[in-house]
């Protein structure tokens, strides 16, 4: 039997997991924020009993995954409170408010962020200009990266767009030669930053995740597991690489 539209399949007595079935050829089991939801897109013509085969087979990743999601639930809306804990690099900085005439700016001093803002800010515009400070950083690191690991994978982006990214912590359409970059990964070690990058740069040479992929990524970053572990572990949980 196969799935003509959305529903449900309960898997271990108390894992509902939303089935969608799609016009794609692999399987993608994700697990949300910030209540641990599972949902999976499967292929069109996948039969029902493969996918409870997949999913029965997947029980200790999902299991993983909401452990993580629990311990490390996602970041808090931010009041921009003096003391207020922010996250740069995988390390925590408490906020310093300092209202100021002049242009607003963002430092790192020691153990505190240093918000230089204007009086009459709102909220919503406290938070622009803290994401776009936190997407200048990566551009900065960007800019050492890339040059390297282009060259000594062989290939070339023809862009990199930086944004907020609910489920992933980069993309890569292999036509365009697009790569896009979760802004979250301004709060995670620079390392994972790097990890990432070569993940998608990899994606250029082969789409898929397949062996071929794995042999790439170990012969070129050895350390990746480890890497992917931090970034889908430390301090702040917010998306994950999907099966």
């Amino acid at each position: 039997m196969r799935l003509s539209a959305t529903s449900f399949i309960k898997i271990n007595d108390n894992i509902l997991v939303e089935v969608i079935p799609k016009k794609i050829k692999n399987i993608h089991l994700r697990v949300h924020q910030p209540e641990g939801r599972v949902t999976v897109s499967t292929p069109a013509y996948m039969e029902i009993e493969s996918i409870r085969g997949f999913l029965i087979s997947k029980i200790d990743w999902i299991l993983k995954q909401q452990r993580k999601i629990k311990e490390h639930p996602k970041e808090s809306q931010r009041e921009f409170l003096d003391q207020e804990r922010h996250c740069v690099w995988g390390e925590h900085y408490l906020l310093n408010v300092i209202e100021v005439d002049k242009a607003p700016r963002i430092e790192l001093s020691g153990s505190q962020l240093m918000y230089y803002l204007k009086s009459d800010w709102n909220q919503i515009q406290k938070l622009k200009f803290l994401d776009r400070w936190y997407r200048d950083l990566i551009r900065d690191q960007l800019e050492e990266i890339v040059p390297k690991w282009e060259g000594l994978v062989g290939v070339k982006a023809n862009q990199f767009l930086i944004q907020k990214m609910k489920t992933l912590w980069g993309s890569c359409n292999t036509k365009t030669h697009v790569i896009r970059l979760n802004s979250e990964l301004t709060k995670k070690p620079k390392e994972c930053l790097e990890y990432v990058l070569v993940h998608e740069l990899m994606h250029l040479i082969e789409p898929s995740h397949n062996r071929r992929f794995v042999t790439l990524m170990d012969q070129h970053l050895p350390e990746w597991r480890a890497l992917k572990k931090i970034l889908n572990t430390s301090l702040v949980n917010h998306a994950d690489y999907a099966e």
